[in-house]
């Protein structure tokens, strides 16, 4: 057996800084926007921006080059979000309350992971007195429907982008760099 395949947990619990040898170390530092923490406790680093009447969303990430986007979707209270089809993987993780799709027999609870695929649509519905909060990383457009299954509008990387910068001119709130990778 290799040593690789024999490993059963990282090689040291030593906390310091390792100068690990990298052939491309300087086009990573050339090239890079490097890695960062965002506040999603706070609205230090994003605010919590509105989504409709019961919902507000906290942005996190934008990738133009990849058409993904990251952030927390808050409904405040019992409700829905409206029919959408994903044209991209979602990966999401409960972080408070309970959501489910009608589409789905399951419930999902804090800690609990929500997959979705290209060329699904659901409907997005929280019973929980509290709402929930959902951590979002998102690849792709989503497509939403009204009640009779009329397309309404595409919401992508540009789309939240706009959603997030137009609230921050609106109410002066300076755009931060840090969400755009």
């Amino acid at each position: 057996m290799n040593e690789m395949t024999s490993m059963k947990a990282p090689p040291s619990n030593k906390a310091e800084i390792v100068d690990v040898p990298f052939a491309f170390r300087d086009l990573v530092a050339r090239h890079s926007p490097g890695g960062r923490y965002i506040d999603a406790q706070t609205d230090v680093d994003s605010p919590w921006v509105p989504f409709g009447e019961n919902a507000a969303i906290k942005h996190l990430a934008f990738d133009v080059r990849s058409n993904t986007f990251s952030n927390i979707l808050w409904v405040k209270s019992a409700g829905a979000v409206g029919t959408h089809l994903h044209r991209g993987t979602i990966v999401m993780v409960c972080l408070e309350g309970s959501v489910r799709y009608l589409e789905y027999d399951w419930v999902a609870s804090p800690g609990g992971l929500i997959l979705e695929v290209p060329g699904e649509s659901h409907t997005l519905v929280t019973d929980h007195p509290d709402g929930v909060k959902l951590f979002g990383w998102m690849q792709g457009p989503i497509e939403f429907y009204d009640e009779n299954g009329v397309f309404v509008e595409t919401a992508d990387v540009w789309w939240f982008m706009n959603h997030y910068e137009t609230y921050c001119r609106e109410n002066g709130i300076a755009i931060n760099p840090k969400l755009y990778l």
